[in-house]
């Protein structure tokens, strides 16, 4: 590699000198005509110079005047060498680049300098608790300068250029920041729990990368508790029920599941707790889902279960009425919450949100008089009862008319349809344990849930083909109470068609409890694929890209214009239709 340094004059008499790089290739070819061209070197030399293909480079040169800029050799050297490593791998000017820190800065997950296309590889920063967050920016340590720019001047830096290259990302940060309509949900996810994402939607995590086992882990899972638990309730009713005595089943099958179902809700309830610490953002979007956010009944639905179930070896006394308030103050709570919602007509109006699920946050009410009522407090029993009631026929008729404001349910059968028999049949139970007998209005719910139960089972073709997943466990508890219900009912109307039928009721309910264990175990230890990415809570708030309507002025116009008085109106159109109104305004 050779320089060369060319003299030029300018006609105001200053001396400018051009540093530039000579190409290998030109030096070999200097250096073979050197060698053939001995003797006349000089020739060669002054045709070489006027030969010599000219290198136009652009120069700011001074005003005129007598000032000139002396570049040394060495300066020269170091020039070309700069603008060689930059021609290599060009850096943005934006900040990003601030020699090894920016790098080894964005090397980290949900860095800065993550990509914007895919958007936010490994970036699940977005879904933390904020306080963690806080936590983490506060233990950073405080670097003074380096090479002489400030850290907190670069980071200012990294974050204004980040907002500039990709507007998109503020769009994300405020989708999870701020609550998801529950019409986008239905708009973006798919499927009859809504969780999968639509082809032309995209998501604010990445679909190839496996995401933390927390974010993973859905609200869902209580489902697994609510079969565990409403089986041990039915194993008791078995066991004591006189319905039931030619069976001789014993108190130790009630007294296992008990415990089976007691610890597996420990462990789930642990780590959705640590779910609710870690990223609470990711559990208020499943709050905020019109689906999952009846799940929030379960936990303490699965709680009165175990109560209500609990083994007479354990419990041979009457529960304490602090058991109830414990339980049963959550599930009050959440009732004034949601069907505060349904009542004020809002976006999450219940035409608009209405779903099979919907039950759960009915049935809460219902366990909650029967466990009112074996607590020994009646009358409070009757109030949840009453509200309970009341809230079905209405969330029953909605989902029966299919309302044209109400989004569409799909048309395959699916498990969730077994919410149907589950909250006519608690009804009955609830009414039975309060007035201490089956009587007719307990027998009017459970001759609906029975009716529901058959119409279902007729269907059950339309049941495959469903790929299995958690939230399967809480449709499992419907055919449970339905057959406990039936127990009871026996034990009222003692005949041989009643019996048979609490005996294959109890049957069909815990052989899919048996095969959903099974089917558990295998997917979560086997196949390990129990708990998928969770693609429903990564949906932006609205839909980015070009499916964005664009703004009609037209109509815009025609809305300003009917908002304004007849004569404001008269002379607007004046002003718009004269053809002076630039002179006018000009003589103004």
């Amino acid at each position: 590699m050779e320089m060369r340094e060319t003299s030029r004059r300018s006609p105001g008499g200053t001396h400018f000198v051009d540093i530039h790089e000579v190409p290998e290739e030109e030096e070999e070819d200097e250096e073979e005509a050197h060698e053939e061209n001995k003797p006349t070197k000089t020739a060669t030399n002054n045709n070489k110079r006027f030969n010599k293909p000219i290198k136009i480079r652009e120069m700011k040169r001074p005003n005129n005047n007598s000032f000139s800029r002396q570049v040394s050799l060495e300066t020269g050297f170091s020039a070309l060498n700069v603008d060689k490593t930059e021609r290599k791998g060009v850096l943005p000017r934006s900040g990003n680049s601030f020699g090894g820190f920016g790098s080894s800065h964005r090397s980290g997950g949900g860095g800065v300098g993550a990509e914007s296309g895919g958007g936010k590889k490994g970036d699940f920063s977005m879904f933390r608790t904020k306080s963690s967050l806080v936590r983490q920016n506060s233990k950073l340590p405080l670097i003074k300068k380096e090479s002489g720019i400030l850290v907190d001047q670069y980071i200012n830096d990294i974050s204004s250029s980040s907002r500039r290259v990709d507007n998109n990302d503020n769009e994300d940060e405020d989708s999870v920041n701020k609550s998801v309509p529950a019409g986008r949900y239905f708009a973006a996810l798919t499927g009859p729990e809504l969780d999968q994402v639509k082809d032309s939607e995209d998501i604010l995590l990445p679909k190839d990368e496996k995401w933390p086992f927390l974010l993973r882990f859905p609200i869902g899972c209580f489902g697994i508790c609510l079969g565990l638990s409403s089986q041990a309730i039915l194993w008791r009713a078995l066991s004591t029920s006189r319905a039931t005595k030619f069976l001789h089943v014993t108190p130790i099958v009630n007294l296992a599941i008990w415990l089976l179902a007691l610890g597996v809700f420990v462990a789930v309830f642990i780590t959705y707790a640590l779910k609710c610490a870690f990223y609470f953002e990711a559990v208020k979007r499943e709050y905020f889902h019109p689906i999952r956010v009846n799940f929030f009944f379960a936990p303490w639905i699965v709680c009165m279960f175990l109560a209500i179930g609990v083994p007479p070896c354990i419990a041979q006394d009457r529960l304490h009425p602090a058991l109830w308030c414990a339980f049963a103050g959550p599930i009050i709570f959440l009732d004034l919450k949601i069907y505060g919602q349904w009542l004020s007509g809002g976006k999450r109006r219940l035409s608009k949100v209405a779903n099979p699920s919907s039950h759960l946050s009915v049935v809460g009410n219902f366990v909650g008089a029967i466990l009112a009522a074996q607590v020994g407090w009646l009358e409070a029993g009757k109030f949840m009862w009453a509200v309970g009631f009341a809230h079905y026929m209405v969330v029953f008729v909605t989902l029966y008319q299919r309302l044209p404001t109400s989004e569409a349910l799909p048309k395959e059968l699916h498990p969730v349809y077994c919410m149907f028999i589950a909250t006519p049949a608690a009804a009955s139970i609830a009414w039975g344990a309060i007035y201490g007998e089956f009587d007719g209005l307990s027998r009017t719910c459970y001759f609906i849930a029975l009716f529901l139960y058959c119409s279902l089972i007729v269907r059950i073709n339309f049941f495959r083909g469903f790929k299995f997943s958690v939230a399967w466990w809480s449709y499992t508890f419907p055919m449970t109470t339905a057959s406990i219900a039936s127990i009871k009912y026996a034990e009222q109307v003692p005949t041989v068609i009643s019996k048979c039928l609490a005996l294959a009721l109890s049957l069909m309910s815990s052989t899919m409890v048996s095969i959903l264990l099974v089917s558990t175990l295998l997917h979560a230890f086997v196949w390990c694929t129990l708990f998928p990415n969770d693609l429903a809570i990564a949906i932006t708030k609205r839909k980015l890209g070009k499916d964005k309507k664009p703004f009609k002025k037209a109509a815009y116009d025609l809305k300003r214009w009917t908002k304004q008085s007849p004569l404001s109106l008269v002379t607007s159109i004046r002003k718009h239709n004269s053809p002076d109104k630039d002179t006018e305004a000009d003589k103004q």
